[in-house]
């Protein structure tokens, strides 16, 4: 398989919307859910103050990134509608909206698919022995909800993010099994832009007690990922979960070439800060390695978006220069 000998490594200038932290999975290893009922939402207005402060900061993606309120929940459709409304706002104030929400419907995707340039949901591990343990109290962890998820995206053509969470009792035979699902779903749609390989880094908040998974095991699985996964596929890690700048290294050498959102906090991992942009050039750059700007959105896809849409990609393209 051909992998991508450029010395280029890219990253996403962005920055994070929550419209609730409320969820009604529990997985253990969580340090982002409150319970439902415990947060209040965030309200458009709230949310057009923060991204008037960003107009002038680089910041091309808006992340919606939101706790899961339960499909049959009479808050469902509030909570969707709030959400559409975020990315409609950060459309209209210049940002490129990239959601990730947890399972959503066919329909609900379809109407998001007019507000988003790309979308996103982590498969984490398709082992059903996970429900037993970590996703013991998570209903929307199913596997088949979310390969149904990769097969619904495909079939509307929504360029979209996926990845791994490692670390949390599988073993390489199942991170080989999630990969290869990837694999043969994206032969079908050609829509996956990336694959995340995220190590499970304890945070204050989980109740799973365990280790963090050792970074010095991601340079292999990056390599075992890269075999698997068609060429066109982008695998990415978070720098802030790899401490070691060697290894950091060595992960890029192994394959990753996207360093994912940095922006000011990582919501998901918020006792591990991110590596801001310029501490990252000074890891990459002697090793001869270029950190580039990129969109949520990948060239390919272009033409998978409305007019409206591709009209705010070729101004963000213009902006990032």
């Amino acid at each position: 398989m051909k992998i991508n000998n450029s010395r280029t490594v890219t990253y996403s200038p962005a920055y994070t919307i929550v419209p609730t932290y409320e969820c009604f999975n529990r997985c253990t290893y969580c340090n982002f859910r409150t319970n439902p009922g415990k947060s209040p939402w965030m309200t458009l207005a709230t949310a057009e103050s923060i991204l008037k402060q960003l107009q002038n900061q680089n910041i091309c993606e808006i992340l919606i990134l939101s706790g899961e309120v339960h499909p049959h929940s009479p808050q469902r459709q509030e909570w969707f509608q709030l959400i559409y409304d975020l990315c409609n706002l950060a459309l209209a104030m210049g940002f490129l909206p990239h959601t990730n929400a947890g399972p959503l419907s066919f329909a609900e995707m379809q109407k998001l698919k007019n507000v988003n340039v790309s979308m996103g949901l982590m498969l984490e591990q398709l082992t059903p022995k996970l429900l037993n343990t970590v996703h013991k109290h998570a209903p929307s962890k199913l596997p088949e909800v979310r390969l149904q998820q990769l097969e619904w995206v495909g079939e509307l053509q929504i360029p979209f993010t996926t990845g791994l969470l490692l670390g949390i009792g599988e073993t390489i035979a199942d991170c080989e099994e999630t990969l290869a699902a990837i694999s043969q779903i994206h032969q079908r749609y050609h829509h996956i832009q990336e694959v995340i390989l995220q190590p499970h880094s304890p945070g204050n908040q989980q109740s799973f007690d365990a280790p963090p998974f050792n970074p010095l095991q991601l340079p292999e699985i990056i390599a075992q990922a890269r075999q698997i996964l068609p060429s066109e596929i982008t695998i990415q890690i978070p720098p802030n979960l790899v401490k070691d700048e060697q290894w950091l290294l060595a992960c890029v050498e192994a394959g990753a070439r996207d360093l994912g959102g940095i922006g000011p906090k990582d919501e998901v991992n918020p006792d591990y800060p991110h590596v801001q942009e310029q501490r990252l050039r000074e890891i990459l750059q002697p090793a001869g390695w270029e950190l580039v700007p990129r969109l949520p959105v990948y060239p390919q896809f272009d033409d998978w978006l409305s007019e409206d849409l591709q009209n705010s990609v070729k101004r963000s393209r213009l902006f990032l220069g």
